[in-house]
């Protein structure tokens, strides 16, 4: 192909682009500049929420609970849960798979109790294969499944957090 012919085909897919309204997802932008979240201290999603948060550069994360009330939105995470569920049997009754899930939910207010985003559940549910003779790589896909479905639901809660308009 001669490079002019290159040159109109990619502008032309960059112009396609352009007009349909394709835009990367940019950094979220919050209605708030101070968060407390109210949660088991050893969770990885907490851990893991805290972080997203606090790079995102515009909201400061309080940890202490003694300075909550200084935080404009406090989130109370009210329960979170790893399940794992049989969901197939071979002939001889042996499971041949499962089915993981997370389950969180939540909740965000002000400090005074005015409800923002009211008692909400998000799941995130994988399927995975069970193999008796390959039990140590499937407990490690295990382990990376969860963590992808921690990961996608902390990329949820960012968008619900960052769609709060007015306090």
């Amino acid at each position: 192909m001669n490079t002019p012919r290159r040159l109109f085909i990619s502008a032309g897919a960059a112009a396609a682009l352009a007009g349909c309204g394709f835009r990367l997802r940019g950094v979220p932008s919050f209605a708030f500049n101070t968060i407390h979240i109210n949660g088991p201290e050893n969770s990885p999603l907490l851990n893991e929420l805290r972080q997203q948060i606090g790079s995102s550069g515009s909201v400061q994360v309080i940890r202490e609970a003694a300075r909550a009330p200084e935080a404009q939105v406090v989130m109370d995470l009210i329960s979170e849960q790893r399940e794992k569920v049989v969901v197939g049997l071979n002939a001889s009754g042996q499971v041949r798979e499962f089915q993981l899930r997370v389950r969180l939910k939540f909740r965000l207010r002000t400090p005074q109790g005015k409800e923002l985003i009211p008692e909400t559940e998000l799941l995130q549910q994988r399927d995975i294969s069970f193999n008796e003779s390959a039990v140590l790589s499937k407990e490690a896909e295990e382990g990376l499944l969860y963590r992808t479905m921690q990961s996608e639901i902390v990329q949820q809660l960012m968008r619900r957090l960052a769609a709060v308009k007015a306090l």
